[in-house]
């Protein structure tokens, strides 16, 4: 199994992101997906979930209206689309399958 999150970076409050998160070694269309995020001395937090299928999706409090995780089974990859983005935001973004296996992370910085 092998995740690889791409499209963090430095972006100003106010500013949008797109991370992606490809995936591979595993029939992706039958698992769960998520996000996660950690900052400095924070424990690792959900963000945001979904379904097999795309059908259902949930979020953290502090991220709803803001984020929209999407996924395309045709090309093995789940999205994160973070708009709004806040200094609170900052933190790195790992990618999660539902039975445990992270990617290495993608570092996201809000800072004007």
């Amino acid at each position: 199994v092998q995740l690889v999150e791409s499209g963090g970076g430095l972006v100003q409050p106010g500013g949008s992101l797109r991370l992606s998160c490809a995936a591979s070694g595993f029939k992706f269309s039958s698992y769960l997906m998520s996000w996660y995020r950690q900052a400095p001395g924070n424990k690792r937090e959900l963000v945001a979930s979904i379904t097999s299928d795309g059908r259902s999706t949930n979020y953290v409090d502090s991220v709803k209206g803001r984020f929209t995780i999407s996924r395309d089974n045709a090309k093995n990859t789940v999205y994160l689309q973070m708009n709004s983005l806040k200094p609170d935001d900052t933190a790195v973004y790992y990618c999660q399958q539902v039975l445990g296996y992270w990617g290495q992370g993608t570092q996201v910085t809000v800072s004007s």
